[in-house]
């Protein structure tokens, strides 16, 4: 696309066809206020209620609401404000960064497959932050004071928070603690993506992000402070995910999914946009080695729970493909 949204956000009055989401019925649906379960993550490892709590919202709605996640609210403020100097440099300058046509990484919007029904509204910049010697730093903004130490520190941060959760849902199961970080390899990835969602007066007619689930083993997002706008799909219904203050909002990825042989629930989730107010988020996508392949713990076959997916290698490429035509990447590896 030659233009960014947030250019054609700004210029625009009319709504470009591409953008126009044609499945009616399928945009429609209220959301219902509901209260996504909240887990303090610093109890995780001395209090079996929690652990209790943690298994029963990512088995149900594969999300949840992590406070006491150790990241003070100073700094969530900092991650915030880099992301907003960044969307707010000048077209001219954000360019510098855009990605290549057939690269995730870089600033840029959607990369468009054949058969890609809706673009979203949305732009992103997409950056491989772990690790470290992975970082294309041409990508990552040049100008902005304390943009590269920030990212740096908070992507230590949530590595860490990452492996709390992983391991916690390994106990859970009566599992070794250790059996979904195995799977990780010595070349896991993480990756950020700074999401930019403009308003648009058509905001019922277009896909802030199109319903999806994610293709990491976990995703951990930092909302806006202000503006709503994520909605998870439980039993047919799509209910709105609230912004608590200081929490993280933590979701099971499809690899997770695969990996627990269907017990935790990668989510179907999709982010509706705002007509006055403009909402910027962040999500870190931590993900296993693409060098070898996931598949179900051994443990949880057995003859009254077989197994339910192949062992596949997952790679962004394959995961893409899938999100534009609206699938599933988790139904595709399935046996």
């Amino acid at each position: 696309m030659k233009n960014q949204v947030q250019e054609i956000a700004a210029d625009c009055d009319q709504l470009p066809e591409r953008f126009i989401c044609k499945d009616a019925e399928e945009y429609a649906g209220e959301s219902c206020p509901t209260e996504i379960p909240v887990i303090d993550v610093s109890l995780l490892t001395s209090s079996h209620s929690e652990l209790d709590r943690l298994k029963s919202a990512v088995t149900t709605w594969g999300c949840f609401q992590a406070i006491n996640h150790g990241i003070e609210s100073s700094f969530l403020d900092k991650v915030r404000e880099i992301s907003r100097l960044f969307f707010n440099l000048s077209a001219e300058e954000k360019k510098k960064y855009l990605r290549e046509e057939h690269d995730i990484e870089g600033y840029g919007n959607d990369m468009v497959f054949p058969h890609c029904k809706t673009l979203d509204w949305t732009d992103r910049l997409h950056l491989t932050v772990l690790p470290q010697h992975q970082q294309r730093l041409h990508f990552w903004p040049q100008n902005l004071t304390n943009f590269k130490e920030v990212v740096d520190e908070y992507s230590s941060k949530i590595e860490l928070i990452n492996e709390v959760i992983l391991k916690a849902l390994a106990r859970s199961l009566n599992l070794e603690e250790n059996c979904f970080l195995d799977q990780y390899g010595t070349t896991a990835k993480m990756m950020a993506r700074f999401n930019y969602y403009p308003p648009c007066p058509w905001s019922d007619n277009v896909w802030g992000l199109k319903p999806h689930s994610d293709g990491s083993a976990m995703t951990l997002l930092l909302q806006d402070k202000e503006v709503e706008g994520l909605q998870i799909l439980k039993d047919g219904q799509w209910f709105r995910v609230p912004i608590v203050p200081d929490a993280l909002t933590i979701n099971v990825g499809d690899q997770i999914e695969i990996m627990s042989n269907g017990i935790f629930k990668s989510p179907i989730h999709r982010v509706l946009v705002n007509s006055k107010n403009q909402r910027i988020t962040l999500a870190m996508f931590c993900m296993p080695q693409t060098e070898k392949d996931i598949g179900p713990v051994d443990e949880l076959i057995t003859d009254d729970t077989p197994r339910l997916y192949k062992n596949v290698t997952f790679s962004i490429e394959f995961y893409l493909e899938n999100y534009q035509l609206g699938k599933r990447a988790s139904e595709a590896c399935k046996i």
